[in-house]
């Protein structure tokens, strides 16, 4: 399917995927590694681009201005919360905002893992905020919002690897917005995934999504210290002990990967029996992370959600500035219909 309308190459050599020693040096907890510094510690090498690649037209951002709006962030500001909307500058924070959806990060912003993808800091991160939950709780009850997604850096240090704070987190915003709607974006829980499943199980949320981010070959460049089939199977075996709760997952393009790779990673999501994809344009945070390979057109994005819903997917999400909870409140009701009747 890929022709010269479908996307505009934008090669950048400059990615070396040989192995090479991380840096030995210590990181205090607390301190939180970003961009070059960040990366100079995965076991490849990234060159930093001269400059960040030009955007395509088809990629143009509205500046979001609305009473709603202006609403939410304000009260954001009050509970000293920052979305991961905000922080992570979405295109569609407008849109979210005003149908009354957010997604925040749970357990600090220093995560355990070095992906050159995100912008994330690394480093050592501090204990767990045990207030949070509750603090959390109450500042969605005074935002009244209907939708609600939960995401996390990963926390490699915890022995369930957060999944006990997430569940929490839950507990709390159900007891004061029963009615909210509750989305979790997890993290593959490594090396942990049947005491985080369980402990999951307990307190499930709404819709149970973990992203594969990106094609099995570009893994070791794009996910160092995660799992391909790992995470496949965390979420087979969520939807194994839960089957009426949806599940979902989601790819960045634009890394270096053909459809071709694309169709048949979406082909082994059904096998693992996920409901919802999402599918969006990987664009580059900085001069120090992976170089966008190819800007891809949205005609190309629209072919890949006729054939997810071909292969049987309830809900697919495909298009240049979609990202993991673009209109995941529409999503989820529709799924969460289907799969109960």
């Amino acid at each position: 399917m890929t022709t010269a309308q479908d996307a505009v190459q934008t090669m950048i050599p400059t990615l070396d995927i040989t192995e090479r020693p991380a840096p030995r040096a210590k990181v205090e907890a607390g301190v939180k590694l970003r961009g070059a510094e960040k990366v100079a510690r995965i076991p490849v090498k990234i060159i930093p681009t001269t400059e960040l690649p030009k955007k395509p037209d088809w990629i143009r951002v509205r500046i979001p201005v609305s009473p709603e709006v202006d609403r939410i962030k304000a009260l954001l500001r009050k509970h000293k919360l920052h979305s991961v909307c905000e922080e992570a500058s979405c295109p569609n924070l407008g849109e979210c905002f005003s149908g009354g959806t957010a997604t925040f990060m749970i357990m600090g912003d220093i995560c355990t893992r070095r992906c050159p993808f995100c912008d994330v800091g690394h480093g050592r991160p501090k204990p767990l905020d045990v207030n949070e939950p509750e603090s959390l709780a109450i500042a969605i009850a005074d935002l009244r919002l209907k939708y609600v997604v939960i995401t996390s850096v990963d926390r490699d240090d915890l022995r369930d690897g957060g999944a006990q704070h997430f569940a929490d987190c839950i507990r709390e915003i159900r007891k004061l917005s029963p009615n909210v709607l509750l989305e979790t974006l997890v993290p593959d829980y490594r090396g942990r995934m049947d005491v985080a499943l369980a402990i999951t199980a307990a307190e499930p949320p709404d819709v149970f999504n973990h992203n594969l981010e990106t094609v099995p070959r570009l893994y070791k460049a794009a996910r160092p210290g995660s799992d391909y089939q790992w995470s496949l199977t965390l979420l087979q075996k969520f939807k194994q002990m839960m089957p009426l709760i949806p599940t979902k997952s989601g790819l960045m393009l634009g890394l270096g990967e053909t459809d071709d790779e694309v169709i048949e990673v979406m082909k082994r999501m059904r096998e693992h029996d996920i409901d919802m994809l999402t599918l969006g344009q990987y664009l580059q945070p900085s001069r120090s992370h992976l170089p966008v390979q190819r800007f891809v057109h949205p005609d190309t994005f629209a072919w890949f959600a006729e054939e997810g819903y071909k292969m049987g997917f309830k809900n697919v999400a495909s298009g240049p500035l979609v990202r993991s909870s673009y209109h995941a409140d529409e999503q989820a009701k529709l799924v969460k219909a289907s799969l109960v009747s």
